[in-house]
């Protein structure tokens, strides 16, 4: 409450706790989460989605690779840091194709459950049901998906992780008959 009141802003705040991660690790950080998250959520603002960091905007520029809304808030420029980090917030429903996060070396990707109930599945493997402070760990070369559960929102911080020849192969659409099942 003493940084809310001294002019520490809720985005502020959201990059104090993403710093102290890569110092203290995620479970320390993750320790002060739910405290900030009351702190700085009001009442006007508690029909928002996207946790601490915000929803961001709609993500039009991969919509094409998603069933149903999601938004995109950049949190790290890959420009001036060697890892991008994004909030991605998926409406009640939406879930992304599966695709695969390619690396000669290295690379693949994190994600940190951060709002809502979610779905993660690599290919060849169960569903895992995924909520607030889950941490999935995804190797390079791992087709995979993951999205909102039918009726609720879900946010996630998405970490890209460095390496070798990166890139992203897109792959077919999570079908209705897969999705229906979970």
């Amino acid at each position: 409450i003493n940084a809310r009141n001294n002019g520490i802003t809720k985005e502020e705040m959201a990059e104090i706790i993403t710093h102290a991660a890569f110092y203290a690790g995620w479970p320390n950080a993750w320790a002060v989460f739910d405290l900030a998250k009351e702190v700085y959520t009001d009442d006007e603002q508690k029909g928002n989605h996207g946790g601490i960091f915000g929803m961001g905007e709609p993500n039009v520029n991969f919509a094409q690779y998603f069933i149903g809304n999601s938004y995109l808030k950049p949190l790290t420029n890959p420009n001036e840091t060697k890892v991008f980090i994004a909030n991605v917030t998926f409406e009640p429903g939406c879930r992304n194709n599966w695709h695969i996060h390619k690396a000669t070396e290295g690379g693949g990707q994190i994600l940190i459950c951060v709002e809502g109930e979610g779905w993660y599945q690599e290919e060849g493997k169960e569903p895992q049901s995924l909520k607030v402070g889950d941490v999935v760990t995804i190797p390079a070369n791992v087709k995979h998906w993951h999205g909102a559960k039918k009726d609720k929102w879900f946010s996630h911080l998405a970490i890209e992780v460095p390496g070798e020849n990166t890139s992203n192969e897109w792959c077919e659409k999570v079908t209705d008959e897969e999705y229906d099942k979970l």
